[in-house]
This record gives C-alpha cells, structure tokens and sequence, in this order.
C-alpha cells in the first residue's frame, strides 16, 4: 500500500487529526481500479500560501499545551495529512488518521485520536466525513460552504469555524446595491456548488435592479492532461470577461479555482496584450484566497488591484508573527511538508536531494518566511487559519469540559488518567456542542443551533505593488451578530470604486427608456416632456408638475408659477388705461363744447337730450375697460360683461334712435304726412329704453343661470397663471354680442338709406360710417378672441371696446365740433335754411 509522503506529527495524549489542502498534485487520468504509484505523487505543486494553515493549528497545540489553565497534565498532538485536492488521496489520509483502522497497521504508532479538522473545501470535507462517520470521530470543518449542502442525514454532521456561507448572497447583492453597480459579471466553478450560487444569487440580483452581463462557468479540472486541452476554453472565458463592459466581476468557487483564474488572466494578457484586466473590479467569495502555486508567484498582480473580498472574519493573534519568524526547515521534527514548501518558494534545494538538478541555490534555513511576496505567504493571520486555530481551542476546551465532568479533581491521579486515556471520540460530542470560550483575540467562539460560529465575514480590498506583493484592507464586515437590517457595513473613505453599469446614469430631467432586446439594466434616456421633471438620476418615469408649477430648463425640479393678469401694472394694461383716459377726457371735452353752445342750430337740430344720452354713455364706454383692468374677483367679473352690454347697447340704441330721427324728420316735412305725430323726444327715448331693456333681459338671464366668475388659466403661458373672468355661458356672452350687432346693422342700414337726404346738418351719412366702422370692429373681434388665450383676450376685447367706440366718437361728433369751433359761420340758422 502507498505510503503518503506528507504528513506533520506531533505526538501528545490526546491527538487532533488534520487535513490541510497545501499540495496540489497533477495527476494523469486513472481510477481506482488500479494502485496509485507513488511516482505519480511527484509531480507536486506547493499553494504556498495555504501552508500558514498548517503552521496556525500546529501554533494553537504549541498554545495550549504551555498554558496549564487547560489541560493540566495532559498534552495534545496531531496528525496532518494533506488531501492533495484530490478524491483519492482525501480517502487514502482520513484511513490513515484513525489508529485502529486495521491489525498490524503502523502498530508502532499509538495514536489517541479525538478529532479531526478538515477539509477547506466541501468535497473534500465530504469525503473526509465519509471515513470519519464510521467512528463517529467529530470533524470541524474551516472551509466555508453553505449549510443545505450538508446531508443532515449522515451520523456526525460537520462543526463549521466559519459561517454559512449563504450570507454571502445577501452581502454581495448589498455591496452591488452600495457602490451603484447594477452591470456585473458572473463566473463560477463548473460544480454542483456553483450551479446553486448562480441559481440562488440571479434572483436576488434581478429583484434588486441588478443584470448580469455575462455568466460563465469556470472548467473544472482533475488530471494533468486537461489543462492542456482548456487552454482554448480560458483564452476564449477571458474575451468575454475582458470584451463586456461590465467593470465588476463576481467569482465563485472553491481553492483551487483562484489558481485557474491566475492562470486564465495570466495566459489572456499574453494572448492579447490590447486587451487588459485591470481596471476591473474582482468581487472573491469566502473560500477564494489570493492563492498561488509556486511558479506563480512572479505573476503580475495588477490585474487584481482594488479586488473586493468576502473573507472568513479574522483577527490579530498574538505570537503568531513572531512564531512564523522562528520557522526553520532544518528544524523539521516531524513537519513533512516543510522541506517540499521551503524548496519552491525560495527556489532552493537541499543537500540530500534526490533532484537530479544542482542549479538552484543551497537552503540554508537562514530564509525568511516574511522575505516572500504576499502572493506567496502572509504573515498577518488569514481567515482560514483563523478558523483553524479556533477549532483547535474549541476542542481543547471541550476535552477540557469533558475531563472536569469525570473528575472532582483537576489534577488527575493516575489511575484517573488512564481511565481518561480510555475515552473515546464520540463522547465528545455533547460538550463540542456546549463550547464557548474567550480565544486570545478576546472574541467569543460558539457554536450556533446549526452547529456553525456566527463570526461573519470581512470584507477586504486589494491594494496591490509592484513587486507583486499586496495588502489587504478591510473596508467592510458582515456581521451576524448585529440589529437586523445593519449587518452590512463599510467605509467609503478607503477606496474609489469604478462606475459599473450597463450605460452612463440618466441624468435628473431624463427618464429611463427600455431598449428593446437588451436586459432592464440597459435603457437609453429619453427627456422629460414639458411640465414634468425628474430630480433624480435614473428615474423610472418622469413626475408631473403640480398646475400652480412648471418644470424649469433642465427638467429637474418644479418651479411655482408666477400670477399675473392684464393689471395697470403691465405694460399693455398701462396702454390701455391711458388710452381710455384720453378717450375719456375728449368724450367730456365734446360734451363740454355742446353743453356751452346748446343753443346753437347744429346742436338743437341734432336732439341735444339724445345727443348728451350718447356722449354719456359713449364716456362710460370709454370708462369701461377700467373695470376689465382691475384684479379678476367676483364683483368685478360680473361688472365687466354686464356693464359693457348694457353701456354699450344703450350707446348703439342712442345712435339708432338719431337715424330713426332723422329719416322719420325728412318723412314728417313733406306736406300731408301723418308721420309728424312720431317725430319728438319721446320717439327717440322709447327706442333707447325699449333697446336697452331687451339687453337688461338678455342679461339677467346670464346673471341668473350661469354668470361670469373669477377663474386661473395655468396652461396659456409655461410660466405664468393667468387670472381672468370666466363667462359662465358662452351662449349667453354671444347673445349679448349679437344683439348690439344686430341693433348697428339695423342702424347702418337705416343711416345708408338715408345718407342722401338733403339736410346741412344731416347725420344719417355720418352714422353710416361710424356703423361700418363699428360692425367691422366686433366682426373681427370674434375670431381674434376665439384665438387668443389668457389676459390677452381681455386686451383683444379693451381694445375692440375703445376701438369702436372712438369710431362712433369721431364719427358723429368731430364734424360737428369742428363746425362748431372752427366754422362758426356754418351753425346759422340762415345757413339752415338755405341748405333746405
């Protein structure tokens, strides 16, 4: 049978079995149909870096046995073997490490063997347990790996120094979810258990907002003539890591799969120096290190720089450093692994070496542990050494715990002791259990219901040097223990991550818009539309302004809109107020002028009550654009229509009555008429009444059923609210207007027939053309109304006011003043008569 050449011993009362994964053999394809052959476990590659393992449970035995507060008079030893990553050799050392495997097998070792720790990989741990169930021997696993890949079935259920490692999932999406990065990568081992956390973590990532750029699946390798075949599969894995634009990668697997991921970097770089690695950011899981094998050692590192980790929570240890100082390859004393270590990573040989080759230096065993690359070896304690060396303090404590229940003394007598030499593994089950200590970090180490520590996990990042050794810094921990909802912590002050999305952030005033065929995380980012904003950057949609509000240039935030009405204030309503002034004034400028010469022909034949009727009514005409000019409040908003029908209706009745006057005066002259009897005063004052009361009617109907009221237009100008003064019925607005046209049309009709009458103060042509003048006004004042919005309509409608009645204002009475002021001699009684 094959004798395994690495393995440490340690001899002691009671020994601790290990099983550490520091070899990694390369062997050609074979089965167990045939005897391994020991030249096959000569093609030996160190993981240099994994041999701290070792070091930390052979350290912690060292520990206890010089402390006599626990174990007094009793020693520990151990026994390691290694598993070589291979299905194999992990059976070949866990039949090796019970000493009563078989008779007569290696009878000159007396072994007391009370627990074992191993394996840091799951399957490893596995096989191990395979063996170790047999003789319900307690295994303590310092591997992490998730709780449902157990078998609760199998008769010893593993001790876990380290979390499950499915916490990770959540740690990993909030780390995502913290820096912004919703555009990642995916690689994990080709295995049941990176099958499970790319399963698991894809839904979690998608319910977060978060897309996978890619995901690839890492090969899985066993015999030496594989790697030869993957070269392909790794150049081809690293165009795609390297050719996305997703500036994060997550990474899954186990120990040996960070050194398939030196390699496909290493070897990807070579194949394709355009292309580089660095500048991505690396997010490794719990049982990935920064593992080497030996000649990878001189490896560029850069392209790991600024790597995020999850690792197994560590802390300082005394002694630790100084007792890595002290190693020394001369000094085996049972270390079989030493020498193997010690020739690859100082590049040495040892006199008695049976290496054909001389080349290499001489080891002295004046080589330094701490001289080499910390890509090669760390001198600050790992999480997984960490792990181990609390697992050999939790079983020293629970021997301990064991030993006080069968004695009332703490120093045995040595009967006693022979009856604890007699104890066997099982028994110490319940009181692993039950542990809890204080280690030499001064943290508590428990076990939970699940059997498992609850210590978390640290999150470490990579800062990288140039002679490819590398610090890590903790920015971050999952911590278990801690209020729910604040597990997951970490400083941003230690590190600038990268952006890592599938496009550039859609800026405030933008929304994201689906790209068709593209996973959610890609959008393109299309401009809010006028009245809506978004504050933020990637907004699902854009938000609407309120109505008193309107979005400002850049779209991100609401800005209240500014009242504003036609108003003396303004530049337009100042016009127009000015101008009804003036219009005003010369209104009571005329009537002055005919109140002071009332006596005169041209005023006395002109009617002087319905001409004085007229020039007042033309005065509150002139007055009324006033109103429209003041705020828009309710009083005011049922004054300005009614008071401009009704002034207006009984201006236009005015001028109605004059051309009804004036033809039924030329009528009642010619001799035998009957019609003298209706010409007077009380003809031309029942039309204006009897005009105006059918407007009062029209008008109160309005006012009765839906009169105008104070309203805010918030649409016509992006920026402004408009109040004004909303109708009510349209209808009823329109009947006022279309009556006061139909008594003009009835006016200018009249005053056309009779424009010709002789007469030398004859109005009827005068009339015609104040009415041509004013029907032409209003008919193009309803289109243009129609078509205005806001305050402007209030303008269109001033304006129309002020416009037709200065048309009859000069119309009518300018003629007559100019006869009056300027041409005194044609306002003769005389000149009367003659014209007749």
């Amino acid at each position: 049978m094959l004798r395994i050449p690495h393995e440490y011993y340690w001899p002691g009362d009671f020994i601790i079995g290990g099983l550490a994964s520091h070899l990694f053999v390369a062997l050609d394809k074979e089965d167990f149909k045939e005897m391994l052959a020991t030249h096959q476990l000569l093609n030996l590659f160190v993981v240099p870096k994994n041999y701290q393992h070792i070091l930390a449970l052979a350290f912690a035995v060292k520990e206890i046995n010089e402390n006599p507060k626990i174990l007094p008079n009793i020693t520990l030893g151990f026994h390691i073997y290694d598993s070589y990553f291979n299905q194999r050799m992990t059976y070949r050392a866990a039949l090796n490490l019970p000493s009563t495997l078989m008779p007569n097998y290696k009878c000159d070792t007396q072994k007391h063997l009370m627990a074992v720790i191993g394996g840091l990989d799951f399957d490893t741990s596995v096989y191990l347990a395979d063996i170790l169930g047999i003789y319900k021997i307690p295994q303590l696993t310092y591997g992490s790996f998730a709780l449902e890949y157990t078998d609760e079935s199998q008769s010893t259920p593993f001790y876990r120094m380290v979390p499950n490692e499915a916490h990770q999932y959540t740690g990993i999406v909030e780390l995502l979810l913290h820096f912004g990065w919703t555009w990642v990568g995916l690689l994990a081992g080709d295995n049941d258990s990176g099958e499970r956390f790319v399963q698991t973590l894809k839904p979690l990532l998608s319910q977060k907002g978060i897309c996978l750029a890619f995901s690839e699946k890492t090969l899985k390798t066993t015999y030496l003539t594989e790697y030869y075949a993957m070269y392909s599969q790794w150049i081809q894995i690293y165009h795609v890591v390297m050719e996305s634009n997703a500036k994060v990668v997550v990474f899954y697997g186990e120990t040996k799969s960070m050194l398939g991921l030196r390699a496909i970097v290493a070897l990807g770089e070579l194949e394709n120096v355009t292309k580089t690695s660095v500048g991505k950011v690396w997010i490794l899981t719990a049982q990935l290190e920064f593992t080497a094998l030996a000649y990878q050692m001189s490896w560029d590192m850069q392209a790991f720089q600024g790597s995020l980790s999850f690792a197994v929570h560590s802390n300082v240890v005394q002694g630790f450093k100084a007792f890595l100082q002290v190693q020394n390859p001369l000094e085996a004393n049972g270390n079989g692994f030493v020498k193997q270590f010690w020739a690859q990573v100082f590049l040495c040989l040892f006199p008695n070496s049976n290496t054909e080759e001389q080349t290499s230096d001489t080891c002295t065993g004046e080589e330094k542990l701490e001289d080499l690359p910390s890509s090669a070896f760390e001198m600050i304690i790992g999480g997984h050494s960490y792990s181990l060396y609390n697992a050999v303090y939790a079983i020293a404590h629970a021997l301990h715990a064991m030993f006080l229940s069968r004695t009332k003394h703490r120093a045995a007598v040595e009967g006693g002791m022979q009856e604890l030499l007699m104890l066997q593994p099982w028994q110490i089950h319940p009181f692993l259990r039950s542990v809890s200590f204080n280690n030499s970090a001064g943290e508590t180490v428990s076990f939970g219901e699940n059997r498992e520590v609850q210590a978390g996990f640290d999150i470490t990042n990579m800062v990288t040097f140039p002679n490819n050794s590398f610090m890590r810094v903790k920015v971050g921990r999952m911590d278990l223990e801690a209020a729910p909802g604040q597990e997951f912590s970490i400083d941003d002050n230690r590190m600038v991550p990268p952006l890592s999305v599938c496009n550039p952030s859609c800026p405030p005033g933008s929304s994201k818009e689906k790209k068709e065929g593209e996973p959610f995380c890609c959008y393109n980012c299309a401009p809010c539309p006028q009245g809506k904003i978004s504050s933020q950057k990637d907004m699902d949609e854009c938000a609407a302004c309120r109505e008193d509000h309107y979005s400002n240039r850049d779209k991100s935030q609401c800005i209240p809109k500014t009242i504003n009405f036609l108003s003396f204030k303004a530049p337009l309503g100042i016009s127009l107020a000015c101008f009804s002034l003036f219009l005003s004034f010369l209104t009571l400028v005329v009537q002055a002028i005919f109140i002071k010469h009332q006596d005169t022909p041209i005023v006395r034949a002109n009617n002087r009550e319905l001409t004085y009727t007229l020039l007042t009514s033309l005065l509150l005409c002139f007055l009324c654009p006033l109103i429209f000019l003041s705020p828009p409040e309710r009083v005011s908003c049922l004054l300005r229509q009614m008071a401009f029908g009704l002034v207006f209706t009984v201006t236009v009745s005015c001028v109605l009555a004059k051309t009804i006057t004036v033809v039924l005066a030329f009528v009642a002259t010619k001799p035998g008429s009957r019609m003298r009897k209706w010409v007077g005063k009380r003809l031309a004052s029942s039309i204006v009444i009897s005009c105006s009361l059918i407007q009062v009617g029209i008008c109160t109907v309005w006012l009765g059923t839906s009169p105008p009221f104070p309203d805010s237009d918030m649409h016509s100008v992006m920026r402004e609210i408009i109040l004004g003064c909303n109708e009510g019925s349209v209808a009823l607005f329109y009947c006022v207007l279309g009556y006061m046209g139909f008594l003009a049309i009835i006016s200018f009709v009249v005053a056309f027939f009779a424009r010709k009458l002789p007469d030398s103060f004859n109005e009827a042509k005068f009339i015609t053309f104040s009415m041509l003048l004013f029907c032409s006004v209003w008919i193009s004042f309803v289109p243009v109304y129609l078509s205005t919005k806001g305050k402007y309509m209030v303008a269109v409608e001033i304006f129309s006011i002020l416009a037709s009645s200065a048309g009859l204002l000069g119309s009518i009475f300018v003629p007559k003043c100019y006869i009056i002021l300027l041409r005194p001699d044609l306002n003769s009684k005389e000149f009367l008569i003659k014209r007749k």
